[in-house]
């Protein structure tokens, strides 16, 4: 957003961190290594604007009236706001609303000591259309997880942009550190020559984070869709103008069931793909490819992303990062064209790519195998699991912080596939 400081006097940066997510007394969600990370990037990045400005760190808060006095003064800013919320959600059990748990929130005290979700559109509902932007970095728990899916997208207000990502309860442990999301969102501000639009902030964070299966991302594809088209044309303008940061390859922004990140406009086809031959730094190939897959042209996006491949792979190398990030980019179009089989061996090599450089703790690692080890469960025929199983075995093998019960269970079923498929049981 961009605003003249002889309209808009002041702006406001809210900075809130909720509860951490925990998950068998292990750390996932670390709100405070959040806030500490974003408070050091200035005001006038984070808002895209000249204007004095206030920044405000609300960390450890227990007192939902705490939260609510902070918020509703930040609503109450003349200029543009940038409101980042990170932490648990959870469920009031009694009314089933969404909440967002405060330090020392607990299943029987949600109502008292956690910040209700619909506050936050009460509180910005009085806000000048274009000057609210509101970054989510969220863990669901087992309580609101299942409220969510049946939502299908996170309620936010329709009077703010809303980004961000909403990962499941069972996802692979970041630590203490700052979250992937978070993390790349502020590197995309330190490393673009020019500030990035929102929006293409927010595809270029998730395309990096490796984000858990099933993470909602915000905002889904038909709030996307119903966007003015001078809005989207305005923001695409501009990224374009302004390139991507010298000596860094495009990376696709990957979908997550149930929410694509960045999806097309439906009214309208994608326009012509950057070509790799071409200049590979004058645009970003990756809304094209994801318009091509979710408007159902798997065999275009395929064939796109292995020419880009081709180009990282002459450029940089077979064993660079740049290679494996586009050969996440295959996996992630092959699970959206039902290639599971493929999707499969691409996650296990990018996993095997990873665990050679970053180690068998790595965050991105553990994404990998995950990556894998879903799409081999949707693998419907016997023979093509069998084929691909014995491998994803072997490199969940070498993972000694993966929860056990994944490769026990994968073991498990690639043992009850083989029993199946013996020339015994098809023949007794």
């Amino acid at each position: 957003m961009h605003i003249n400081a002889a309209e808009q006097q002041r702006g406001h940066v809210l900075l809130i961190a909720g509860d951490v997510a925990v998950r068998r007394r292990t750390v996932q969600l670390a709100p405070s290594a959040n806030l500490a990370a974003l408070a050091m990037v200035p005001a006038a990045v984070l808002l895209d604007s000249q204007i004095p400005s206030d920044t405000v760190c609300l960390d450890g808060a227990r007192d939902p009236n705490t939260v609510l006095t902070r918020l509703r003064a930040a609503a109450a800013t003349p200029g543009p706001l940038l409101l980042y919320l990170s932490g648990r959600l959870t469920v009031d059990r009694r009314s089933r609303q969404l909440h967002l748990a405060l330090a020392g929130t607990t299943p029987g005290t949600v109502r008292y000591t956690s910040l209700p979700w619909q506050w936050l559109a009460t509180e910005l509902r009085g806000r000048p259309a274009g000057l609210t932007t509101v970054l989510l970095d969220l863990a669901a728990d087992k309580e609101a997880w299942p409220l969510l899916q049946e939502y299908g997208h996170l309620p936010a207000s329709p009077w703010a942009e809303v980004y961000g990502v909403v990962c499941p309860p069972a996802f692979a442990t970041t630590g203490s550190a700052v979250s992937s999301y978070t993390r790349h969102w502020i590197d995309q501000l330190r490393h673009s020559p020019g500030r990035p639009a929102n929006v293409n902030l927010h595809a270029l964070a998730v395309g990096a984070a490796a984000l858990p299966p099933g993470t909602l991302v915000l905002p889904s594809a038909h709030e996307l869709g119903t966007r003015p088209a001078a809005q989207q044309q305005q923001q695409q303008e501009q990224y374009q103008q302004q390139g991507p940061s010298r000596g860094q390859q495009p990376e696709h922004p990957r979908p997550h069931p149930p929410e694509p990140a960045v999806p097309p406009a439906p009214a309208a086809s994608p326009a012509p793909a950057p070509s790799p031959a071409s200049d590979p730094a004058a645009q970003d190939p990756r809304p094209h490819l994801h318009a091509l897959a979710t408007g159902g042209r798997h065999h275009e996006a395929a064939a796109l992303a292995q020419a880009w491949e081709q180009h990282v792979l002459q450029t940089y190398g077979y064993a660079s990062s740049e290679a494996t990030q586009w050969a996440e980019i295959r996996a992630d179009l092959a699970r959206m064209a039902g290639d599971f089989h493929l999707a499969t061996r691409l996650w296990i090599g990018v996993g095997q790519a990873r665990l050679s450089r970053q180690g068998p703790g790595d965050p991105e690692v553990h994404a990998a195998a995950a990556g894998a080890l879903h799409c081999w469960t949707q693998l419907k025929d016997q023979a093509t699991a069998i084929d691909a199983g014995p491998e994803l075995i072997r490199f969940l093998r070498v993972l000694p912080s993966l929860d056990p019960r994944h490769l026990h269970l994968t073991e498990q079923r690639l043992e009850a596939l083989r029993t199946a498929h013996s020339p015994r049981a098809l023949h007794p």
